[in-house]
């Protein structure tokens, strides 16, 4: 009887690896799932890259913007009316994330945008295709070949008052700001020049040609690509913050030793 006992005791599963079974199908059962997810992606992945049409941007504009702009585009109380917008300011606005507004404030600011780029493009032809306004450039404009030294002087002349000479922004009044331009694209420093978004201007023909604008987007780019060369660039915002550190490090300097002389001789 104790043998018999025994030999059954000795056939008896442990909890140990019923748990390890139920652990090693669902492992498997998890690895299946993953693989034939993936399959299917991979098998929508055309689908998914395929260009959006204008019915498509359409769709996209009255669920995310018509609530502002109206479904005519004509404008709200929230929101003025894109007729002659076009498409070049629709992609900056959207691009740039200052559209769909986050708050209202003295200006939009500038974050991650909402949409995927493909998106953006529809939205915007269907803008231009009811509104239709200033369009892309053409590719020599953007392609940083321009004459720099012209572009730098010109710059100098019709942006640094705002900008600041080295591109890195500055204050305006009642809230407002000129950004900084370390990381805008050539298309986008176009397209702010042709619309004019928020405080700016618009520079057109008369103002700026399409050759001048290219000199200033080749200086700007070549300032983004350029090496700082010695000593801190202190925000590159001039005197402003020249001065502080002067007042902080260097005056403070000049206390401190005085106040070390002066113990020493007594």
């Amino acid at each position: 009887m104790a043998r018999e006992k025994k030999r059954r005791s000795s056939g008896r599963r442990s909890p140990l690896a019923a748990a390890a079974l139920i652990g090693a199908g669902l492992m498997i059962t998890g690895a299946v799932y993953a693989g034939a997810t993936a399959a299917f992606a991979a098998s929508d992945t055309p689908t998914a890259s395929t260009q959006l049409t204008v019915e498509d941007g359409e769709k996209l504009f009255q669920a995310n913007c018509a609530t502002c702009h109206g479904l005519d585009l004509q404008g709200t109380a929230n929101g003025p009316s894109l007729y002659g917008v076009g498409e070049l300011a629709t992609e900056f606005q959207l691009s740039t994330g200052r559209m769909p507004l986050q708050m209202q404030g003295p200006q939009a600011p500038q974050k991650a945008p909402q949409f995927t780029e493909d998106q953006i493009l529809a939205i915007s032809s269907f803008v231009q295709s009811e509104a239709p306004g200033p369009t892309f450039p053409a590719d020599h404009i953007l392609d940083g070949e321009g004459d720099v030294a012209n572009g730098a002087e010109l710059f100098r002349v019709n942006c640094a008052m705002c900008h600041n000479v080295a591109a890195a922004g500055g204050a305006l009044t009642e809230g407002k700001y000129a950004p900084g331009l370390q990381e805008t694209s050539a298309l986008h420093m176009y397209a702010a020049m042709v619309t004019g978004p928020q405080n700016m201007p618009v520079f057109g023909d008369m103002n700026l040609s399409d050759e001048d604008k290219r000199d200033i987007i080749s200086a700007l780019l070549f300032q983004q690509q350029s090496v700082q060369i010695g000593g801190f660039s202190l925000g590159s915002l001039g005197p402003v913050s020249e001065g502080l550190f002067v007042w902080i490090f260097g005056i403070g300097a000049l206390v401190a030793i005085t106040v070390w002389i002066t113990a020493k001789s007594n």
